[in-house]
């Protein structure tokens, strides 16, 4: 009788992380690892994220994206930016140096309603939130979520810590003021964007650019890929009731390579249901400006990355990603 593996993306409990003794903490701390050490995505359960706030959320969004485009112009904002982002404004692969046409997507993007007190971090990374008048209920909505995606960081980067056999908050103590983003993503189908160019996805394949990454998705056949090693691109595991987590590049970088940054893509709406139209909210979870980032030595590590300026190294990220 052998062993069944375990999945490559695993579903972890928090409620156990958060209520359980140190065999149940222990257990689910080297589920974790392994599972970021091979793809860098886990999904997890047991988060108190409301469905129905998640709902109301994806029905307030899609009022302002079915609205016509010169009612949404005057909320367009740049890649990085608050407000609306366009068709064409995006194409994810140039990340990782791999070219495509523009991502098949709009997106509305927040980020931290808090300013900071350096004048210079400010004028980069820091402006009002904008939030559409013609859908008033959204911007109440994004901030109780927000909140929500706050309290469970905060948990995640706990559970990664011990993961890494290093204090609870190693990680969470350079997140005190985070400048993180939010987007809520539109992936809707042909009929609106018309049909994909030759290599053109819904977002071209990346791995993200700052710590860890919440995100709440739907399924569809257009949708979410993840690379692995063993098995090159795999469907994502789906489960309604999960929220699917990855950790970026700025994150693996700090574990030394032992956790991978999880490479991923959205693919374009599939020619058996060209109008197929998800939407995605993911909360990229950033540090404090200004954080110096180096690698954990080994044997926790397997790299040493010089250090880095977290933004400097975040800001050269959305550069590379701009459209235009």
């Amino acid at each position: 009788m052998t062993d069944t593996p375990a999945p490559r993306i695993p579903t972890v409990d928090l409620r156990p992380w958060l209520e359980g003794g140190p065999e149940e903490r222990a257990r689910i701390a080297r589920t974790v690892d392994e599972a970021l050490q091979r793809a860098g995505f886990l999904l997890v359960t047991g988060h108190g994220v409301d469905p129905v706030l998640r709902a109301r959320i994806r029905a307030a969004a899609r009022t302002f994206f079915t609205l016509p485009v010169e009612a949404k112009r005057p909320y367009e904002a740049k890649v990085g930016g608050r407000g609306w982002l366009g068709p064409g404004a995006e194409a994810n692969g140039g990340a990782e140096g791999t070219p495509t046409p523009p991502d098949l997507k709009e997106s509305l993007t927040f980020a931290t309603h808090e300013p900071f007190e350096d004048p210079v971090v400010n004028a980069e990374w820091y402006a009002p939130n904008v939030y559409p008048a013609e859908v008033p209920e959204l911007e109440a909505l994004c901030e109780e979520y927000l909140e929500r995606m706050a309290e469970l960081e905060k948990q995640l980067l706990s559970l990664l810590g011990e993961a890494l056999g290093l204090e609870p908050d190693f990680f969470s103590r350079h997140m005190d003021h985070p400048t993180y983003g939010f987007n809520i993503n539109w992936y809707p189908g042909t009929d609106v964007l018309g049909a994909p160019q030759p290599g053109q996805f819904r977002i071209g394949p990346h791995t993200d650019f700052g710590t860890v990454t919440v995100l709440d998705r739907q399924a569809g056949k257009g949708g979410l890929q993840v690379w692995t090693d063993e098995g090159g691109w795999e469907d994502a595991p789906y489960d309604p009731a999960a929220l699917t987590i990855n950790i970026g590049d700025l994150l693996a970088r700090w574990t030394g390579d032992r956790w991978r940054s999880g490479r991923h893509r959205v693919l374009p709406p599939p020619a058996d249901a060209p109008s197929e139209e998800l939407m995605s909210l993911v909360y990229f979870g950033e540090c404090t400006p200004g954080t110096l980032v180096e690698s954990v030595p080994a044997p926790v590590g397997r790299t040493a990355h010089p250090p880095v300026d977290s933004h400097v190294y975040l800001r050269a990220k959305l550069d590379s990603i701009t459209v235009g």
